[in-house]
């Protein structure tokens, strides 16, 4: 079954079960470019007014493939963690 490349799905799998992930929902962007996460997503996500979100990307073949949105302060966290380590490393090596 052959799709343009506008339509071209870049996820293996397929059905709504992906795994580890599942579609929640499906969101519009209006002409400002803004969505709505609904209500229930919101709830789920403890996402509250003022919240800041990053953005993280996945590429495949130079196109965007998938969208994640971390809240800010989670992704803070987690990167803390993932260069703690590391920068306490480089620190005793500097001082030997």
């Amino acid at each position: 079954m052959a799709r343009d490349d506008k339509s071209q799905s870049y996820c293996s799998s397929t059905g709504k079960d992906l795994g580890c992930c599942a579609v929640e929902s499906v969101v519009s962007i209006d002409d400002r470019g803004q969505m709505v996460l609904p209500k229930e997503i919101r709830e789920k996500a403890h996402i509250c007014p003022g919240d800041k979100l990053v953005i993280i990307t996945m590429e495949k073949d130079g196109k965007f493939c998938c969208l994640s949105l971390i809240k800010a302060q989670d992704f803070e966290v987690m990167v803390k963690n993932l260069l703690s380590p590391m920068l306490t490393d480089l620190q005793s090596k500097g001082k030997s």
